[in-house]
This record gives C-alpha cells, sequence and structure tokens, in this order.
C-alpha cells in the first residue's frame, strides 16, 4: 500500500484549495448577465430582470405571423419562430396595441416603418408625455428616447415600438410620478444603461411607477427606461421554465442566443 509524505499530501491539498477557488471566482465573475432571467427584491417588492446584450444576443419585434395574422400569445410566436424558437432566451410584451393587436405607436421591424410615430395627446398610459421609443440601430446600440427626441433625430432604427410613460428621462422620474402613489398595477418595462445592455423587467405583483421607476434607476443604473405595459404584462423564459398564457399581447420583443 502506497503512502503520502507530509509534503505531498500538503501540496495535493494546495493543488485542490487552488481549485476550488478558481470556480468560486469564475462563478462570481460570470454574474447575472450570464443569466438570461433573474429575480431580484427592490422595496419590498419582487421583480425578474432579464438581460439583452447587444454582443452577445440577438433581438427582434414580433407583431404579425407569417401567415400575417397577428400573433397575440408566446405560444403563437413559439409556433412561428419553428427552430429558432430553440434559441429564445426571453420574450415580453412591448409596446401600446388597439383591440386586434395591431401597435398605436411607432412600430419598425427589419428597418421596415410598420406604423408612424404617434406624438397626439389622448387618455391613458401612452398618452402621458413625455412618451417614448425603444429602438435599436443599425450598428446593434440600444436606447430608449423619449418621443420628441426620436422625432427630432429621425435616427435608421433597426427595430422600434413606442410606448409610454417615459420611466427614467436622463436619470431624472417621470414629472408627474409621486414617490408611491396610489395606482398599483403589474408593471413591465425597458431601460439602458449602455448602448450595449438594455434590462427588461417585469414586477411580480402590483407596483407604483415611482417604485417601478426607482428599481430602474437605482438598482439596475439605468439613466433611460420607458414603460410596456400593465396589466396584461407577460413573460416567456426558457430557463425560469415560464411561458404566460395570455392571448391579448401586442408587439413583442424576443431575444435569442446568436
Amino acid at each position: 500500500m502506497s503512502r503520502f509524505s507530509p509534503l505531498t499530501l500538503a501540496a495535493a491539498v494546495f493543488v485542490c484549495a487552488l481549485a476550488v477557488a478558481a470556480v468560486v471566482i469564475l462563478r462570481r465573475d460570470a454574474g447575472p448577465r450570464d443569466e438570461p432571467c433573474v429575480v431580484r427584491m427592490f422595496e419590498d417588492s419582487r421583480f425578474v430582470v432579464c438581460t439583452f446584450d447587444a454582443q452577445e444576443h440577438e433581438l427582434r419585434l414580433a407583431s404579425r405571423g407569417s401567415g400575417g395574422d397577428y400573433l397575440r400569445s408566446f405560444a403563437n410566436l413559439e409556433a412561428d419562430l419553428g427552430r429558432d424558437a430553440r434559441r429564445v432566451r426571453f420574450a415580453m410584451n412591448a409596446g401600446m396595441y388597439n383591440d386586434a393587436g395591431a401597435p398605436i405607436g411607432l412600430y419598425v421591424a427589419e428597418g421596415e416603418r410598420q406604423h408612424v410615430l404617434r406624438l397626439t395627446d389622448g387618455p391613458g398610459n401612452f398618452h402621458m408625455k413625455p412618451n417614448g421609443v425603444f429602438w435599436q440601430g443599425e450598428d446593434g446600440a440600444v436606447h430608449v428616447d423619449t418621443s420628441e427626441e426620436y422625432d427630432a433625430a429621425q435616427p435608421p432604427a433597426r427595430w422600434a415600438t413606442q410606448s409610454g410613460p417615459m420611466l427614467l428621462i436622463d436619470g431624472a422620474m417621470h414629472p408627474s410620478f409621486s414617490e408611491n402613489g396610489a395606482s398599483r398595477n403589474l408593471r413591465n418595462g425597458v431601460g439602458v444603461s449602455d448602448g450595449r445592455t438594455a434590462y427588461f423587467v417585469i414586477s411580480s405583483g402590483f407596483v407604483s411607477f415611482g417604485r417601478f421607476a426607482r428599481f430602474f434607476r437605482d438598482e439596475l443604473g439605468c439613466t433611460d427606461a420607458l414603460f410596456l405595459d400593465g396589466s396584461v404584462s407577460s413573460l416567456w423564459a426558457p430557463s425560469l421554465e415560464r411561458q404566460d398564457t395570455s392571448e391579448t399581447l401586442g408587439p413583442m420583443v424576443v431575444v435569442l442566443d446568436r
């Protein structure tokens, strides 16, 4: 029977310790960016945060299916994607729409403008000015701009969807929001921290606009963020084994692995 000398045993223990430390460091460095969607708590509210990285992932907007009908649900989106459905990291409803599921504001898909930017006044959250546009440029960079900023610049967008109200504008909360107002609802939205990264967030319970905006600013470090919708807020996140079943959705954003 072989025996280890004290020196050999100490060396083996040292090597094992280094290996464990390397694994811990790798896991720590991986961070939430490597997970499609993670759960985070903020001010006693629970949020699911799904991250898009323009250098690592593919972003699309979806409204009509290949047959021309409005998709309206994640189940229909999954079927329409075909083989690409295996690459889905997450999908979320993304923009205001009418009873048929058609966008009511700006909608750009693959560089083609399918609905014009809407700057008129009216009722509801969409018209709580300033509202805004989430868009991705031809260079892959992601942006959230007020509708007026987008209209003035007329950027060459590859994908764009208009919604409202803005949650954050240059780091400041929308001027109509109180700190924690009485209006509480399920909410989802999108914020950007730089041209590479967009955070798509959905609340797990009823939250105010103020708390939702602060989550983007104080927890995620976003400077600009846009409300996407309220009571119908829905998420498809395969990594969480979640596919919400609403059949009344409008435009959707879908993020895929390259």
